[in-house]
């Protein structure tokens, strides 16, 4: 995954508690077997009403979601994520998160700036008052700034999690930062063979 280090964006708000992961992509579009073309799905089941806030042409292209308390509780599904990204999502806040969809967003590049609700609230009016505010995510920083307004908050992140973030590190990106120690090791490694397990009468060598 690319590194992430500073987001600009404009914001929806979403303004809905209890978001599950099966709100965010519903069940029967876990049949694709491809990871592309999920944001068609996002919240697919919401998009029918022409009210629902990402039909709002004020909204269009927005970039960072503005959501309630739990949002991604339920099933862990990588597919939650996919959607948020592919729809164009590059980050998410809320005042609290489902632990899988947390930690499945940082695995994909997907930043969760977690702030009280308070602070969301303000933000949703902000947002609301005007569209086309851009909101600052300064991941290096842990901060999130409403910069015209002078409006600023910190968050916290994992060490981990933020390291990654700023790294660029999916699980294929941790593994290669061992090569290495992989290769040394099988290198000096074997696997045994069903032969060095049991005997020519089948019975466990070490039973």
């Amino acid at each position: 995954m690319k590194p992430v280090h500073v987001l600009e964006g404009r914001a929806v708000p979403l303004e809905r508690a209890d978001v599950d992961t099966d709100q965010i992509i519903p069940s029967e579009w876990l049949k694709r077997v491809e990871r592309s073309g999920f944001g068609r799905g996002l919240f697919s089941e919401w998009r029918d009403d022409t009210t629902f806030v990402l039909n709002q042409p004020q909204y269009a292209g927005a970039t960072i979601l503005l959501a309630g308390a739990r949002f991604g509780t339920g099933s862990s599904r990588e597919h939650a994520v996919w959607a948020l990204m592919d729809y164009g999502f590059v980050a998410v806040i809320a005042p609290s998160f489902g632990d899988i969809f947390r930690n499945n967003s940082s695995q994909q590049g997907l930043v969760t700036v977690q702030l009280n609700g308070n602070d969301v609230e303000e933000l949703n009016q902000l947002v609301k008052s005007d569209p086309s505010r851009l909101i600052v995510v300064d991941v290096e920083r842990l901060s999130v700034e409403v910069p015209e307004v002078g409006w600023q908050r910190t968050f916290t992140l994992d060490s981990m999690t933020r390291e990654r973030l700023l790294e660029g590190w999916d699980v294929i990106g941790l593994s290669l930062r061992r090569v290495d120690a992989i290769a040394s090791y099988e290198a000096t490694h074997t696997t045994p063979s069903l032969d060095d397990v049991f005997d020519s009468e089948g019975h466990a060598r070490y039973a």
